[in-house]
């Protein structure tokens, strides 16, 4: 097990720190440190704080991905899913939610807006070169592997 420093701001006072929910939780959850209400309409997005800042060890980085509860029953889910969070970033953890959903969400204090994965990153540098191994798919973009059942 890593350990990752976190700090509690000051408008995070009384929420819970993250934590996975089971032993085998890949995620930890975020809570919503918002002083009042965030009413998002449908179509509507928002930055919402945590009210925590990480200090990740070189080598690992975290993911803001969206709660399948929330995208599923609401519509809400992370807008730039996964956020990316940097080793060297000490800011707030914030979580831009958008609501697809039919009708109005409020974001109330503490509640559940999003999962933290903490993961460890693959360091890589391109090389330029004048042409691609083979491979069996080729160049062929989206959609060109075909579809269940055997369609085109």
């Amino acid at each position: 097990m890593i350990a990752v420093p976190v700090q509690r701001l000051a408008h995070g006072t009384g929420l819970a720190l993250p934590q996975p929910a089971t032993a085998d939780s890949a995620g930890m959850d975020l809570l919503a440190a918002v002083e009042e209400p965030v009413v998002l309409p449908p179509g509507g997005r928002a930055l919402i704080p945590t009210g925590i800042a990480l200090a990740l060890p070189k080598g690992l980085e975290a993911q803001v991905r969206p709660r399948s509860g929330l995208a599923l029953k609401h519509g809400v889910t992370v807008l730039n899913s996964p956020g990316t969070i940097d080793a060297d970033y000490r800011g707030e953890v914030g979580v831009i939610l958008i609501n697809h959903g039919d009708g109005p969400f409020t974001v109330r204090r503490g509640e559940r807006i999003a999962q933290l994965v903490i993961a460890t990153l693959a360091v890589a540098t391109l090389e330029e070169v004048d042409s691609l191994p083979e491979s069996v798919r080729g160049d062929g973009g989206f959609g060109s592997t075909g579809t269940a059942g055997g369609g085109a």
